[in-house]
């Protein structure tokens, strides 16, 4: 990878990383399907000007806003309501492992024999890290956000797959911008139905609410999703996915720093269990291709 994509690539768990601190006490105020639409809302408002009108991609781009971006947040935000932030930034590592099977199965990647066994540990890892004691009957919650992980995975594949159709086509920009002005309707037709009291959740919320809104739909959606697409469209996932491996540090460190989150034992084991799966899956084959 050039070093300006190494640059952008670690950008992006930096900033996905610490939306997770910033949207947790969202979530608090806002019902997550709410926060959700605000969200790509905000990012649609702020990037549909500067990009083209998608010309034959309009009903591809709002099926991958649909699984990618409604169904996954939908999932993995009401997760995160249950959850600790740095609990969840863990649990979503599985997404990586969940992007390379899908794109082995339907995409034609290979794995090698050190993936699948990578793919193996992952999910054992998983299996250590909710048996974590704080973690005790929140089953709903890491039943949620591994939902909407692989529903990200999914997302991302069928980007992918799109991509490689019609190559060129979208910018990372283009991509994030039609893909919020999909997703916002979607996510507002979903809370309408799920969720009440929508008036008194937005004419309550404070300053601090109002900048995590706008920090999840400028920085985290806008910046973090156009950084994840310049790199997926450069470069295959198992060169782009292992950069994610830092999500985790950065969320950890966030939640303690600012939300006082507690990390034991079990979950340290576990998360790294995760993540050395995660390695295995993804690092080989970059560093093959040297």
């Amino acid at each position: 990878m050039k070093l300006s994509d190494v640059l952008i690539a670690l950008m992006v768990p930096l900033i996905w990383g610490m939306g997770l601190v910033i949207a947790k006490p969202a979530v608090d105020q806002f019902p997550p399907i709410l926060l959700m639409a605000l969200r790509f809302s905000v990012t649609a408002l702020l990037l549909v000007w500067f990009v083209p009108v998608p010309k034959g991609m309009r009903k591809s781009l709002a099926l991958v806003a649909l699984i990618g971006s409604t169904l996954q947040y939908g999932l993995s935000y009401n997760g995160l309501k249950l959850l600790d932030a740095s609990t969840t930034a863990l649990i979503v590592q599985i997404e990586t492992p969940f992007l390379l099977l899908i794109s082995a199965l339907w995409l034609g990647d290979k794995l090698s024999m050190r993936q699948l066994v990578g793919l193996a540990v992952a999910f054992v890892g998983m299996y250590i890290f909710t048996g974590a004691p704080n973690l005790v009957d929140k089953w709903l919650g890491i039943s949620l956000t591994i939902g909407g992980a692989f529903m990200w995975a999914l997302g991302q594949a069928l980007m992918r797959r799109l991509s490689q159709k019609q190559p060129n086509q979208l910018s990372g920009m283009a991509t994030i911008a039609w893909v919020s002005v999909f997703a916002a309707p979607q996510l507002f037709v979903a809370s309408f139905i799920m969720e009440d009291q929508h008036w008194h959740h937005i004419s309550h919320a404070g300053f601090a609410i109002w900048g995590a809104v706008a920090y999840l739909g400028i920085v985290m959606t806008a910046l973090g999703y156009t950084c994840w697409y310049h790199v997926l469209g450069r470069y295959p996932a198992s060169k782009a996915a292992p950069y994610l491996l830092l999500l985790p540090v950065f969320s950890t460190l966030g939640g303690w720093l600012f939300l006082e989150e507690m990390v034991n034992q079990r979950m340290l084991i576990g998360g790294g269990v995760i993540i050395l799966g995660v390695a295995l899956l993804t690092v080989q084959r970059s560093a093959a291709s040297k």
